[in-house]
């Protein structure tokens, strides 16, 4: 990596990611005590992380994703004052260091590693806590009630783990929360209905060049700079949560993305809904909503993606005009007692026409528990993949948004 006769002693920076460096991380950036920044993301080093990068004092900032790093987050990190911590996408493994309760970093990305165990205390204390990207590991227990208390917390993404119990009221304190990712965990409970109206309520000016992942539209998009400033959304999918949506949904004024869900979700769809003026993309399919479409949602001018699938609604499809003229038939596939385009059941034929004519002949089926034992079993199979397959989705079709001023996809 470095020739042999190479001064590094007086460095203040040093960039290495994107090249292809093959081997552990050299000893020899020890003797680098004036380092405040150490970016060597997205070469091919592998081994631990060595401990003695607890004594360089003057690191800020440590960059080592997409690497084969392996091995535990080396205790000797709560030493240091970092304002970033970038170790995502590697082979880290073993618990978060009780330790970093004493970091005082404004950002920490730590997702697709291997991290595991229950968060306890870590980053329990700190009030510049950012961003914090703990997604894609295998980390249980509850999410702690403390995490309210991160103060400035903008980003939190702890979805594709195995977390579970109910989601902690005390979520309702986070005033600056910008997106916020649950999914893909054993959540259960209700959604608490303060939580949904403390989240985005205006625009941050904080922005990172350190790319944060989240799923819109069904795809995992990978965003980064300006933008979060104009992103905003909540992702509780893929869950066991349960009840109505509070009704303080409509609070949320700011949000673009609103994803809940393969849940168990009861209740009507509410109408308030159509208060979310921004709103972009909205996923409600896969629960147990029930009722008719609020036609008040046709009012939405932003929506580009909206999906109902696989729940009990009835009655007609909202109206297709704007942008509900571009919603096609698997919108609304999995609601037997729909009709109106784009389905193929035409409601002018009365309100059974789009059903088969239950039979008291002995030995038939009465068609209406057919359908709902064929919907129910849909969910069933639906809910079992819906975890392999967002993760799939990730992987494999995440991709740099390219956005402008006014947009995000």
């Amino acid at each position: 990596m470095f020739p042999s006769n190479f001064n590094l002693t007086n460095l203040s920076e040093l960039r290495l990611d994107g090249n292809h460096f093959y081997r552990r991380i050299p000893d020899c950036l020890s003797n680098c005590s004036f380092l405040t920044t150490l970016d060597v993301s997205n070469n091919k080093l592998f081994g631990g992380i060595p401990r003695w990068m607890g004594n360089m004092s003057s690191l800020k900032e440590i960059v080592m994703a997409k690497n084969n790093l392996e091995g535990p987050i080396p205790e000797e990190f709560c030493q240091l004052n970092l304002k970033l911590l970038d170790l995502s996408v590697n082979n880290i493994s073993g618990n978060l260091p009780s330790c970093f309760s004493r970091l005082r970093s404004s950002q920490v990305h730590l997702s697709r590693n291997k991290l595991q165990g229950p968060l306890i205390n870590a980053f329990r204390n700190n009030t510049f806590l950012v961003t914090l990207d703990l997604s894609h590991n295998h980390l249980t227990g509850n999410i702690p009630n403390w995490i309210g208390s991160l103060s400035q917390l903008s980003y939190l993404l702890l979805n594709n783990n195995h977390f579970e119990g109910e989601i902690p009221v005390q979520l309702c304190k986070l005033s600056h929360l910008r997106l916020i990712s649950l999914s893909n965990n054993h959540l259960s409970g209700t959604i608490p209905p303060c939580h949904v109206a403390a989240v985005a309520q205006a625009p941050s000016s904080f922005s990172t060049e350190d790319p944060i992942e989240f799923t819109t539209k069904n795809i995992s998009y990978s965003y980064k700079g300006r933008v979060l400033t104009y992103l905003s959304g909540i992702d509780i999918s893929c869950n066991n949560l349960t009840g109505e949506l509070p009704p303080q949904v409509k609070n949320i004024q700011n949000v673009r993305i609103l994803n809940v869900s393969f849940n168990s979700l009861t209740g009507p769809i509410l109408p308030t809904i159509s208060e979310l003026r921004q709103i972009e993309s909205l996923d409600l399919s896969h629960n147990n909503f029930s009722g008719k479409i609020p036609s008040q949602l046709v009012g939405l001018n932003y929506l580009s993606f909206f999906s109902v699938a696989y729940n009990n609604l009835s009655g007609k499809t909202p109206e297709r005009t704007a942008q509900f003229a571009t919603f096609e038939e698997s919108s609304y596939l999995g609601n037997p007692f729909l009709c109106g385009a784009p389905l193929p059941n035409n409601c002018s034929d009365g309100p059974s026409s789009s059903m088969p004519k239950a039979s008291n002949d002995n030995g038939s089926i009465d068609m209406y528990i057919f359908y709902w034992f064929v919907i129910k079993d849909s969910i069933v199979t639906k809910r079992q993949t819906c975890v392999h397959n967002t993760s799939k989705t990730s992987l494999n079709t995440t991709r740099r948004a390219k956005l402008h001023h006014t947009g995000y996809v």
